[in-house]
């Protein structure tokens, strides 16, 4: 069975790879949770992310949104003592504002889901590489994304988190063509 070559080299990822990575979520609660998880793998692993996936989500109360948007500096204080997620205190910090940031894109266009996938007209952007070297880091899109993401005061919102970030939750399927998932995920859309 071929994956794509990041995938291969830990059991973890071919997991992640071969049931999440690449499927069109349209969950509010579990884009929250892509989007914080993205921010904290700035300079590290997916990999290292991936081990403390589990400790994030009862570090932060199962990604509830509304819930995390109300956290206050005591919480903030208990999240940077806790060893089971990157203890950085502006990533942490990040994860708060960015919730709050949620609920306003909520008021405003009825759901995180209804934002994000406007940015591709409801539906996935089907990209066909062959290779993972020909996969970019970042796109145009993903850099409107931040911008309008950082207009709104979120935070570890760049344009390449951003992309790892489309990558992750389906708005864009990079799986190489030689993947047996390409074809799965083309037909999610």
């Amino acid at each position: 069975m071929v994956r794509c070559e990041w995938s291969e080299n830990d059991p973890l990822y071919i997991t992640y790879h071969d049931r999440e990575w690449g499927v069109p979520i349209h969950d509010d609660r579990l884009l929250f949770e892509f989007l914080v998880l993205e921010g904290a793998q700035a300079g590290l692993s997916w990999l290292t992310i991936l081990k403390k996936r589990d400790n994030y989500r009862k570090a932060f109360d199962g990604f509830d949104i509304e819930h995390v948007a109300t956290y206050k500096e005591s919480d903030l204080d208990r999240l940077l003592i806790d060893t089971g997620i990157v203890r950085n205190r502006l990533k942490i910090e990040s994860a708060i504002k960015n919730a709050r940031g949620v609920l306003s894109i909520q008021e405003e266009y009825g759901s995180l889901d209804s934002y994000l996938w406007g940015f591709v007209d409801g539906s996935p952007i089907q990209n066909a590489w062959k290779s993972m070297t020909e996969l970019p880091a970042k796109t145009e899109l993903s850099e409107a994304i931040s911008k309008d993401l950082k207009k709104r005061g979120f935070n570890f919102v760049g344009p390449t988190i951003c992309y790892a970030f489309m990558q992750a939750v389906g708005l864009v399927n990079d799986h190489t063509t030689n993947c047996f998932r390409y074809q799965e995920i083309k037909r999610l859309a």
